[in-house]
């Protein structure tokens, strides 16, 4: 059950998370880009390049996460195999106090 809790909020984090500092990223790397063209217009179009080659790579990673965030998904239980699974999780826990108050007896 732990592990379903933990694979939750990876997936539910992990994507949220990603977006943030890859926008992060991008906004400082087309600042710098902006500066540096400011700075000297002839290397304009080098400076420019090297920075949408940069923005597609932190892109992608965005990209990756949302393709993890999909297959994660995925490996979540839903509907009838979740309720089963909190039913025998709470069974289990209350056979397990029983057993405890029992011992204490």
């Amino acid at each position: 059950m732990i592990y379903l809790a933990v694979l939750a909020f990876g997936v539910t984090l992990g994507l949220p998370i990603a977006v943030i500092f890859a926008s992060r990223a991008q906004g400082s790397a087309t600042s710098t880009a902006l500066e540096g063209i400011a700075r000297q217009p002839e290397s304009a179009a080098k400076i420019q390049t090297a920075m949408i080659i940069g923005l597609a790579l932190i892109e992608s990673l965005v990209i990756y996460a949302l393709l993890m965030f999909f297959i994660l998904q995925s490996k979540l239980p839903v509907g009838p195999d979740l309720k089963d699974m909190i039913d025998a999780d709470a069974g289990a826990r209350i056979e397990q106090v029983q057993q405890n108050n029992n011992q204490d007896q």
